[in-house]
């Protein structure tokens, strides 16, 4: 979606959030409207809270903080191949130098010889020359093979001491050509590093710039969050407004058996409740009364609505199961389960089983599955009204109440009916990613963007993401939830808690640890680490073979973590301590 477009959008929802809460009573009958339990108005996308990023002077920011990562991204690589042709310049002279200093020791050695030859000369009497030979020899005969003899030492001499001469000039005029090639290669060198330090100034400018405008951000983000937290006590208080209205008739909540058949006679005093498309509707009822009627539920299912109002505001994490934090499955079967109703614990299980209903039917207590076409099956929630929906929603990180999207409803379905035979969920096609309580959930080898919310890599305001209660730590909120929940597991395990080195990295901090160690870390505005989805963790995980990192392996994808097969052992960059939250 377009920046422009997707403001519009999510001011809309912004608008929404803060918009009054209206009375909306169940249109359920096929006279009376009954009361029911109205919703506040909640968000359409709890959690997408890049609306408040309604700004074109952030958004220029954003664009220059995006064109200095990308030259960031092409120098790097340049740099890399300049410090390569370096080292081997480097080395290059470093072997001439060598090849000088042998060819040196060589003529040193042969000039040592000769000066040998010449001391023995002094020594035994002087040299000898032809004149020497013939009035030394007894046989005349003996003068041409020793002037022979004296014309090969003198020949031979020369020829090796010349030999080693050219070695020396040869290695010498190699160390001379790798001493330019060195030259070049610190100069290329020298400029390239000039430049990435023009460049990181450039992006600590922006980032200063950015910071100041993700305070205003993150003013607005945190009003959003609070109107989010309102309109959950809102819709709870309304909840619990509705019950109290039961009481004040004397209305105890029937069985889910007393509601099932209709036909067959409801509860004394109870009527039936109209269905959309003629006919009345199973397992619900009216209480008959002026102005208007009041809607009767299934014990069993005003047990789960007030057990999942009473989680409301809880982190949403993938694979836990309450009290500190929830998945959209297991909180729908803790609810029912609450109620003595036994359900799956996972949205495909809870789609298999639940008794399907007309959407337009709705009640509260229904359970809502949401999808597309590509994605398949993506959430599960319970209906509040026809409008609303609580869950534990992927994208809110959280607990929430949320806009039910007509658009995106796959089943309806009614817990209090009883199972149904299984009936498979659908799933993803043309190699679209599952998508789990909202939000898609990534392979176990993850590439590429990471976004979320609308906002860039490394900018994200402290407000849209969850402390993880270690020295000022702090992660995506659902990616915090599961933190905790297996540092919770670990500390079972070892008797001390994660220990964690690093986890949401800001931009400013991508740049600065960029301009230490260019060569390990990634191009700011690149890194998980950006994302508040990645952490570098200590305490024996950081080592390879240790028990800590065993246990993580064996017991980190429970939690929605995993180990990016880049930093596995044998794969050119080993990071036992680096873990990235794959979970949604």
């Amino acid at each position: 979606m377009r920046a422009r477009s997707r403001r519009r959008v999510l001011r809309r929802a912004a608008l929404a959030v803060a918009a009054p809460v209206p009375a909306v009573p169940f249109v359920v009958l096929l006279v009376v409207a009954p009361a029911g339990p109205a919703a506040a108005a909640p968000s359409d996308q709890p959690g997408s809270t890049s609306g408040v990023l309604d700004s074109e002077a952030l958004d220029r920011l954003q664009q220059r903080a995006a064109e200095v990562q990308a030259d960031l991204q092409r120098r790097q690589a340049e740099v890399a191949g300049a410090r390569q042709a370096l080292t081997g310049a480097q080395a290059a002279v470093a072997a001439a130098q060598a090849a000088v200093d042998a060819a040196e020791d060589e003529l040193a050695r042969l000039r040592t010889v000769v000066a040998e030859y010449a001391s023995a000369v002094y020594r035994d009497g002087g040299a000898l020359t032809p004149l020497t030979v013939l009035l030394a020899g007894g046989d005349p005969g003996d003068v041409p093979t020793a002037l022979g003899y004296l014309e090969a030492v003198d020949a031979h001499t020369a020829e090796v001491v010349g030999a080693a001469e050219a070695q020396r000039q040869a290695a010498l005029a190699r160390r001379a050509a790798a001493d330019v090639t060195l030259a070049d290669a610190q100069d290329r060198a020298d400029r390239l590093s000039a430049e990435v330090g023009e460049l990181e100034a450039a992006a600590a400018a922006v980032t200063g710039e950015l910071d100041a405008a993700l305070a205003e951000v993150d003013r607005q983000l945190a009003q959003l969050q609070q109107q989010q937290v309102d309109v959950n006590a809102r819709t709870a208080l309304n909840w619990r407004a509705h019950l109290g209205e039961l009481d004040a008739a004397g209305l105890r909540s029937p069985p889910a058996a007393a509601l099932l058949d209709p036909a067959a006679g409801l509860p004394a005093g109870l009527a039936p409740v109209g269905a959309a498309g003629g006919g009345v509707q199973r397992g619900a009822a009216l209480l008959p009364r002026q102005p208007t009627s009041l809607l009767v539920l299934p014990a069993e299912t005003v047990t789960a609505v007030s057990t999942a109002m009473a989680a409301l505001g809880r982190p949403y994490a993938p694979g836990t199961a309450g009290p500190d934090s929830w998945d959209c499955g297991s909180l729908v079967s803790a609810a029912y389960g609450a109620a003595g109703v036994d359900l799956p614990a996972d949205q495909a299980g809870l789609y298999a089983v639940t008794t399907p209903v007309d959407p337009a039917d709705v009640l509260p207590g229904d359970l809502v599955f949401l999808g597309t076409p590509e994605a398949g099956l993506g959430h599960v929630g319970i209906a509040l009204d026809r409008q609303t929906m609580l869950a534990a929603d992927g994208r809110a990180g959280a607990v929430v109440v949320r806009r039910l999207p007509a658009d995106q409803v796959l089943r309806v379905g009614r817990p209090s009916l009883g199972p149904q035979p299984g009936d498979p969920a659908p799933g993803p096609t043309g190699g679209a990613l599952r998508v789990e309580c909202g939000n898609p959930v990534h392979p176990p080898t993850v590439d590429g963007a990471r976004a979320w919310g609308g906002y860039p890599n490394g900018l994200i305001p402290p407000s849209a993401l969850c402390p993880l209660g270690v020295a000022g730590h702090a992660l995506r909120c659902d990616a915090a939830a599961a933190w905790r929940a297996m540092s919770a597991a670990f500390t079972e395990a070892f008797g001390d808690p994660l220990c964690t080195t690093d986890s949401y990295r800001t931009y400013a901090a991508q740049v600065r640890l960029y301009g230490e160690k260019p060569a390990l870390a990634a191009v700011p505005g690149t890194s998980n680490h950006g994302w508040g989805l990645a952490v570098d963790l200590c305490g024996g995980v950081e080592a390879f073979g240790t028990p800590q990192y065993a246990w993580m392996v064996a017991n980190a994808g429970r939690f929605g973590w995993l180990h990016p097969t880049w930093a596995d052992p044998g794969n050119g960059r080993e990071e036992p301590w680096h873990w990235e939250y794959a979970g949604s």
